[in-house]
């Protein structure tokens, strides 16, 4: 048996742990499923596409107790949908158009680290041209997050407000419309996963179609 080490402590993780990390995946896969790897070989058929943040604390497959196989992952910081960004559009066409996808999921989480930096006034460098994007989702809800006092309760709120935003930047790109256009069977969804309870919050936004879209953003 492995020796328990705390989830912040990484001192263990090693280069050459990693690889023997790998024999240990094989021998436990091959424990549980002799057939394990001949099955993940003869392809993939995931049913969701998960859009989620580049943390490392939110791994997809493990906080949904999914398999490799069940869910076709997209990560960031967080957690964007940005219509100019051809890997995330690039993916969201594989998925939904080749895959064949029942389910988008865009996955946020509270204290996330690029809606909090953000929230600042610092300049961080690149990463400042990314973050413009999330600053524009605070613009859209000042009022609301300006009320707010505890900084926080702030951070959690523009966490949420990230993700409904960029389900909203979803249902507008011309891959998911398209799809609702063909009668394709496509569910949009939005929601925040808290690392200190490992809850996940669904945040009531899931849509099937674009009845509900501005119509300057609807395609007829």
């Amino acid at each position: 048996m492995c020796a328990q080490t705390s989830i912040h402590d990484t001192s263990h993780i090693t280069y050459e742990g990693l690889l023997e990390g790998n024999k240990q995946f094989i021998a436990n896969a091959l424990d549980a499923d002799p057939d394990f790897f001949t099955k993940l070989a003869n392809g993939q058929n995931p049913p969701v596409l998960w859009i989620g943040c580049a943390d490392s604390r939110v791994p997809a497959n493990q906080i949904t107790n999914t398999a490799p196989g069940e869910i076709f992952v997209h990560r960031n910081i967080a957690n964007m949908v940005i219509h100019s960004d051809m890997n995330m559009l690039s993916v969201l066409d594989y998925a939904v158009n080749v895959l064949k996808v029942k389910h988008v999921i865009v996955t946020g989480h509270y204290g996330c680290g690029g809606v909090l930096a953000a929230m600042s006034n610092k300049q961080y460098g690149l990463i400042d041209n990314w973050l413009r994007h999330i600053k524009d989702v605070y613009r859209l809800h000042a009022d609301e997050l300006n009320a707010i006092a505890d900084e926080k309760e702030r951070g959690d709120r523009l966490v949420e407000f990230n993700v409904i935003e960029n389900v909203y930047n979803l249902c507008k790109t011309t891959i998911v419309q398209s799809a609702w256009k063909n009668g394709q069977e496509l569910g949009v969804h939005g929601w925040v996963y808290s690392l200190s309870t490992g809850k996940i919050g669904d945040m009531n936004v899931s849509t099937y179609n674009n009845e509900n879209m501005d119509n300057v953003f609807k395609f007829k």
